[in-house]
C-alpha cells in the first residue's frame, strides 16, 4: 500500500514533466546547459590525470581548487567514477524527484536532545541511540545539517548517517530552528545566515567530547549554513574538517533560478513546507514586536515571499533582497581556514552550478570542488546502490572526512610517542 501511495504521488508529480520516463538523454535547451568547462580530473581505476572534458563512457568530473595537490590523492578513484543510473539519471527533474519520493530510508532510531539559545531559542540535535554507551569518547563526530525544511527524517541524511556509523564515527543531525517538529520557542525559524546557532551547537559537541575531531556535513541550505559558519566564524571554528553538497552558494542567483519553468514545482514544494511549519507556530509571530507578515506566511505564493513576511524580519534586513545578498556563502569562502571539500551537480535545478565560487575555491588551499556532470538537486542516482541506496556523493565524502581523521590520528600518535 504505501508503495502504491508513492508511486501515485511520483506519476502525479512527473505529468506535467516535459520529459517522460522512457526519454532519452535531454538536448534540449530546457535541460541540457552549455557552459564552458573547468580543467578536468579525469578518474580512472588506475590514474588520475588533468585534462579537458571529453566524451566518455563513464562521464569526467570537474575537479579543482587549491586543495587539489592535498587532497585529491586521498580519494578512492574507484568511488571518483561518476555514471549515472540510466534513464533516471538522464534529466535533472526526474532525478530530483525519484531520489525524493523513491531512495530508500534506512531505519535510524534517535536520541533528543534540546538546546537553549542565548536569545532564548531552542534547537533540537539528533543523537543514534546507544552510540554513548557503545563509541569511544574520542571516536570522531560528524554533526550533519539538512537542507531547507529538511531534518534528521529525511532519507539522504539517515544514509549519510549510516555511511559513518559503519566506519566508528559519532554522528548527530543538527536540525535548525522549527525543523523535524523540533519546539519552537522565539520568533524565528530556519535562516540562511544565522551563525550563532551552528556556534553553540559546535561549542556544545565540543564540551561533550573534548577529545573527539568534530566535522560538518551540510546539504543544500543547509551546506550554505555550514560555509557560512565556516567562514563567519573561522577565528572559532573548532571543527576539522567539513564537506558542503548542493549548496547553493549564491541565494540572489538560486532566487531568481527556483522561479524559471519547470523549477517552479521545487519553488511550490519548498513554500509548502515552508509555511506549514510556520501555521504551527504563527501565535508567536502574532504577539511579536516586529513586523511580521503572519497572513503571507501562512500562505505565501513563493519561496521569496515567505522569506518577505518572517524570514528577513526575524533577522532585522529592510527587505528580501538584503536579506539574501547578506546571506551568500559565496562571500565567505575565501576566509575557510579548514579542510573543505564542495560537491555540487552541473544541472541541478535549484543550486545553479553558475553561483558556485571557482575563484576562490580555486585561489583557497583549503578548499576543492567536485562537479558531477549529472546528480540534479539531492538526486546523485549513480554508483553501486543506484537507484534506491545511498547517493553516489556519500562514500566520496567519507573517503576525505577518513583522510582528514587519519592525520589527526597520525598527528596525535607522533606527539605522545615524543611525549614519552
Amino acid at each position: 500500500m504505501k508503495k502504491n501511495l508513492k508511486t501515485s504521488r511520483f506519476n502525479t508529480l512527473m505529468a506535467s514533466s516535459p520529459l517522460s520516463l522512457t526519454s532519452k538523454p535531454p538536448s534540449t535547451a530546457l535541460f541540457h546547459h552549455r557552459r564552458t568547462p573547468l580543467p578536468t580530473v579525469r578518474v580512472s581505476a588506475t590514474s588520475a590525470t588533468t585534462t579537458t572534458a571529453m566524451p566518455d563512457h563513464h562521464s569526467p568530473l570537474e575537479i579543482t581548487g587549491g586543495g587539489v595537490d592535498r587532497f585529491l590523492p586521498a580519494l578512492n578513484t574507484r568511488h571518483l567514477t561518476y555514471k549515472p543510473f540510466p534513464i533516471i539519471g538522464w534529466n535533472r527533474h526526474l532525478e530530483t524527484i525519484f531520489a525524493a519520493f523513491f531512495r530508500t530510508v534506512p531505519d535510524v532510531k534517535y536520541c533528543r536532545e534540546c538546546l537553549r539559545t542565548k536569545d532564548n531559542g531552542t534547537i533540537a540535535l539528533d543523537w543514534v541511540s546507544g552510540d554513548r554507551r557503545s563509541l569511544p569518547p574520542n571516536s570522531p563526530i560528524l554533526i550533519l545539517l539538512p537542507g531547507l525544511t529538511g531534518g534528521s527524517q529525511d532519507s539522504y541524511v539517515k544514509h549519510m548517517l549510516v555511511k559513518a556509523k559503519s566506519k566508528g564515527w559519532r554522528v548527530v543531525v543538527f536540525n535548525s530552528r522549527g525543523c523535524a517538529n523540533s519546539p519552537v520557542t522565539t520568533p524565528q525559524l530556519q535562516t540562511a545566515s544565522f551563525t550563532e546557532d551552528t556556534c553553540h551547537v559546535v561549542d556544545h559537541v565540543s564540551s561533550l567530547f573534548p577529545k573527539a575531531s568534530i566535522y560538518g556535513v551540510g546539504w543544500s541550505l543547509g551546506g550554505n549554513i555550514l560555509v557560512n559558519y565556516l567562514g563567519r566564524e573561522h577565528h572559532r571554528c573548532s571543527l576539522s574538517g567539513a564537506v558542503s553538497l548542493c549548496n547553493p552558494f549564491n541565494l540572489v542567483i538560486a532566487d531568481e533560478n527556483l522561479r524559471k519553468g519547470f523549477n517552479n514545482i521545487y519553488d511550490r514544494a519548498l513554500r509548502g513546507g515552508l509555511s506549514t511549519t510556520f501555521s504551527k507556530h504563527a501565535s508567536l509571530f502574532e504577539d511579536a514586536p516586529d513586523e511580521y507578515n503572519v497572513l503571507a506566511g501562512l500562505n505565501p505564493r513563493t519561496v521569496r515571499e515567505y522569506d518577505e513576511a518572517v524570514t528577513r524580519v526575524s533577522l532585522g534586513y529592510k527587505s528580501v533582497d538584503e536579506y539574501y545578498s547578506n546571506s551568500c556563502s559565496c562571500h565567505v569562502v575565501q576566509h575557510v581556514r579548514i579542510p573543505l571539500l564542495c560537491i555540487q551537480a552541473a544541472n541541478d535545478p535549484i543550486a545553479p552550478i553558475e553561483a558556485t565560487p571557482f575563484e576562490d575555491i580555486k585561489q583557497n588551499p583549503n578548499c576543492m570542488v567536485i562537479v558531477t556532470p549529472q546528480g540534479g538537486h539531492l538526486g546523485w542516482v549513480a554508483g553501486d546502490e543506484a537507484p534506491f541506496g545511498a547517493p553516489w556523493t556519500d562514500n566520496v565524502a567519507m573517503d576525505f572526512l577518513e583522510h582528514l581523521q587519519n592525520g589527526v590520528s597520525n598527528n596525535n600518535d607522533e606527539s605522545n610517542a615524543e611525549a614519552s
